[in-house]
Parts: structure tokens; C-alpha cells; sequence
């Protein structure tokens, strides 16, 4: 009897525990994992289920259509400057969003700007225009990219002879969606945009390697110089594996294959890769690859070719992706300067949107990425880079307007704006930004007049126990605009 009784005190013990305990422990669990996406916009990298797969979780309803932008004529010669008033309203703009943006949630220091997609026409702004944008850093970087390179642009990873005649070189192109292996079928039909991978690449030097005995691997990553990690970042955030090391030669954005660790060496991971798939296309290799710089001139074995950069932009914006976005800001370097850094590839960007009209005064960019919590960015920067990407002269970085995510429907939006006007959802775009106590949106919204907005709402002093809500509150002013009649 007495053990009867026991054990059934020691059941109800377990019951009360589980009872209280379980649920707190559940909350702290997923406030961790919440907190850990928001900060760092892990996205489908570490938490897949706050983006949508494709491949396992298909829409119940279509996307919706690309956005309608206006028709660009060239003007006639004595053609009337178009009056303001036939774009937005800024009074209709300031009902609509300004009690919004007063959340206290969101902080004290809050910014907000909203314009047609017309240059020039009138803009409504709140605070002082200056914020620290986070990943919305992004699409300057990748609008800088389509311009000064193309949107057909595509970037090669080779394989060439080395110094010796049974050495082998793999030679980074920065390529910044090179991946280990080739697509499965079934993921093929899932991704975009398409990826060179070096599985490929040495199944192709293979034919040309046979016959030679054994060979050396090496690889040449000089392409970019610099440091590979940016003095301008937190110092925890490689050693930590919050970003990898950016490398000319990286496969798989430097993640390894259980999907979380990052390599201390890119490229010597890559090299690695290279050197087993050769393995396995029947080539002996000998020795651990080892880093060189080829001779220019070097006899080419194989190459493969990424996707086109105008993809590559949207990949890159819809799911935030730190690594493609520095590599291409590095590429962004060497087009403008010959120098593939940090550095150089912040000045270049800054420099790229100055030449096409854009103010930058006071822009202060480090990266490409918006890891960088010492940039600093005007909302004009971001409103005059939109309108030109959907403007008459901006063909060459439309991409910039198709890719951003579709708010309930693609990438970083996927699962947001749950809140508010429901008609929002599909009739906003934006790239979210999102750092610890820096949240932000900037993309384009369509009213119920059907008029196209340019806008930029940002906090970057939100307390960390109010991050989801300060999210929260700029979804919806950002939904906001969409439910409003705003156009004069």
C-alpha cells in the first residue's frame, strides 16, 4: 500500500512539475530561438521553419503579380515639370502611419520616409532621416552591383595546370552562391536561381587529370585582399559563427555540411571538397590542398559559371544572405577600384550611387551586409536608390524592385505581417534589417488607388525584451500604407 501510495505521489509530483515548469521552459526556448532569427535574420539557415520551403510547404494561393510601375516616357522638349500633388499626399501619409510610429514600443529613436516612385516628387518624413540600417545596407550594395557590372553578369570558378605537372589549381572567382555539390532533382525544381557547384567542376577536370598519376591539389583565393574578417563587425561574430570569413573560393557560404558551424578557412574547405570529388571521379590525390597564386596566363581545365548576377540579387535579398552580399560587394571593388576588400567595396558602392544622382551625404557604410553597426544611412539614400531601380533609367537593377520579398508570401516575409490590414499582404515589398534593438523595413507598398510608394521605416533603439513587437509595430505601419488612399 505504502508503495502504491508513493508511487503515486511521485506522480502527481511529475504532473505539478511538468505542469509549471514545461511551459516556462518552452516560453525561453522559443523567445531564444525568436531573439536569435530577429538578431541575426537566420532565416532558413538555422530555423526553417520561419521561412517557407518551397519544396514541402507550397502555397494554398498564387503569388501575387509583380508590381505595376509606371509607364516611363521620354518627355517631350518643352514638356511642364509634373506637379507634386499628383503623387502622394504627405497629410494622407502622416494619417495613416504617424500614430503607428509612435509606438512606444519601437524606442526613441524612430525614422520614416514615404515618396511616389516619381524623382523628385513630394516625400513625408518623421525624425531626423538618419538610421543604422542593418541588413537594409543590402540594397545598396546590390544595386550598386547591377549597375556597375550588369545584370548579366556571371561569375567563374576554374580550374587551371599549376606550376608542377601534376598540380592542379582551383581558382576562386567569387562566385557568392558556389556550391560543395550539385542539386538532387527534387531540390532543382525547388531552387532558385540556379548554382555551380565544384563537385561539377572536378568531375570535368577529371578527364583532363587521368593518366597523370597522382596529383597536388592547391588554390588560389587571391582574388579579394584584405581582411576576411571585418574590423568594422563585432568581434564575435566569426569566432562565434554568426558569419564566415569572406573568401574569393567559398562553397556553401562557408557553412558546413551539418548546416550550422562555419569554417575558420573557406577556401581550404572548398579546396577540400574539390580534392574529394576528384577522389571520387577517379583521380589519386595526394597530400591536403595547399594555397597559391596561379600565373595568369595558366592553362584553363574547367569552369563553371554561376547564375546571372540579376538572380544572384534576388537570392540575396529575399533571404538576407551576409555571405552573398559581402562577396558581391567585394566584386563591386574590384570593378570600380581593382581591389576586392571591405574597404574598397563600401567606398565603391557609396561612389556608384553618387554618380547615378543619389544623395549619400553623410552615408557612412562598411560592409556590404549591414552586419556593421558603425553604418549609417539617410532614408533619402534609400528612397532615390528605389525610385531609380523602378525608374526610366534604372532597367539595369530592376532586380532590385522584383526581388525584394513579398510580405506574406516569400522569404524574410514569409511568415510576417500577420497584423493589421490583411490586403497588405502582397501589396507590400520590402527587405527587412534586423540587428539587437535595430529593426527596419524599405521597399515599396501599393495603395488602394493603386499608386506605387517608396518607403523607409526604421527604429534602431528598441529595448531587446521589445524586439518582436517593435517588428510588430512597423509591419504595421508598413501595412498601413497599403490600406490607405495616399496618392493626392
Amino acid at each position: 500500500m505504502r508503495e502504491a501510495e508513493g508511487s503515486k505521489r511521485r506522480r502527481r509530483e511529475v504532473r505539478h512539475l511538468v505542469r509549471v515548469w514545461l511551459p516556462a521552459l518552452l516560453v525561453v526556448a522559443l523567445l531564444a530561438a525568436g531573439v536569435g532569427a530577429y538578431r541575426f535574420e537566420w532565416g532558413q539557415r538555422y530555423l526553417p521553419w520561419l521561412s517557407a520551403d518551397p519544396a514541402t510547404e507550397p502555397e494554398q494561393v498564387l503569388p501575387p503579380a509583380g508590381p505595376e510601375l509606371p509607364e516611363w516616357t521620354t518627355p517631350a522638349p518643352d514638356a511642364q515639370p509634373v506637379d507634386e500633388t499628383s503623387a502622394i499626399a504627405p497629410d494622407r501619409v502622416e494619417a495613416a502611419v504617424a500614430k503607428r510610429l509612435a509606438d512606444p514600443d519601437l524606442g526613441r529613436h524612430v525614422v520614416g520616409a514615404v515618396s511616389s516612385l516619381e524623382p523628385g516628387s513630394a516625400v513625408w518624413t518623421s525624425g531626423d532621416g538618419e538610421y543604422l540600417p542593418a541588413s537594409t545596407t543590402k540594397l545598396l550594395t546590390l544595386g550598386a552591383a547591377l549597375d556597375v557590372l550588369g545584370p548579366d553578369h556571371t561569375f567563374s570558378t576554374t580550374v587551371v595546370r599549376g606550376d608542377g605537372p601534376r598540380e592542379v589549381v582551383l581558382v576562386g572567382g567569387g562566385d557568392p552562391m558556389l556550391a560543395s555539390q550539385p542539386l538532387t532533382v527534387a531540390e532543382a525544381g525547388s531552387s532558385y536561381p540556379a548554382r555551380a557547384d565544384v563537385t561539377t567542376l572536378a568531375v570535368q577536370a577529371a578527364d583532363a587529370l587521368r593518366g597523370l598519376g597522382k596529383v597536388r591539389v592547391r588554390f588560389d583565393d587571391s582574388l579579394f585582399t584584405g581582411p576576411t574578417d571585418n574590423p568594422a563587425w563585432r568581434r564575435d561574430y566569426v569566432p562565434d559563427d554568426i558569419v564566415s570569413p569572406i573568401t574569393s573560393l567559398m562553397v556553401d557560404s562557408g557553412i558546413a555540411a551539418d548546416g550550422l558551424a562555419r569554417s575558420d578557412d573557406p577556401s581550404l574547405a572548398a579546396a577540400r571538397v574539390f580534392a574529394d570529388a576528384l577522389r571520387a571521379a577517379g583521380v589519386e590525390v595526394a597530400g591536403e590542398p595547399q594555397r597559391v597564386v596561379v600565373q595568369p596566363d595558366a592553362e584553363v581545365l574547367a569552369s563553371v559559371e554561376s547564375a546571372p548576377l540579376s538572380e544572384v540579387a534576388e537570392r540575396i535579398l529575399d533571404v538576407s544572405d551576409n555571405e552573398g552580399a559581402e562577396v558581391v560587394g567585394h566584386q563591386v571593388g574590384l570593378a570600380v577600384s581593382g581591389t576586392g576588400s571591405f574597404e574598397a567595396g563600401a567606398a565603391a558602392v557609396l561612389g556608384t550611387l553618387s554618380g547615378l544622382g543619389i544623395d549619400v551625404t553623410g552615408d557612412e557604410v562598411y560592409d556590404g551586409s549591414g552586419l556593421s553597426r558603425r553604418n549609417r544611412v539617410s532614408t533619402t539614400t534609400v528612397l532615390q536608390l528605389l525610385q531609380h531601380a523602378a525608374g526610366p533609367d534604372g532597367e539595369s537593377m530592376r532586380n532590385l524592385v522584383t526581388g525584394l520579398p513579398v510580405a506574406g508570401f516569400t522569404g524574410s516575409l514569409t511568415y510576417r505581417f500577420a497584423d493589421g490590414p490583411a490586403l497588405a499582404r502582397g501589396l507590400v515589398r520590402a527587405k527587412t534589417g534586423t540587428l539587437t534593438g535595430v529593426h527596419a523595413l524599405a521597399g515599396i507598398a501599393v495603395d488602394r488607388d493603386g499608386e506605387p510608394m517608396a518607403f523607409v521605416l526604421a527604429a534602431d533603439r528598441v529595448a531587446a525584451v521589445k524586439s518582436l513587437n517593435a517588428r510588430d509595430a512597423l509591419d504595421r505601419a508598413a501595412a498601413a500604407l497599403a490600406a490607405c488612399r495616399c496618392s493626392a
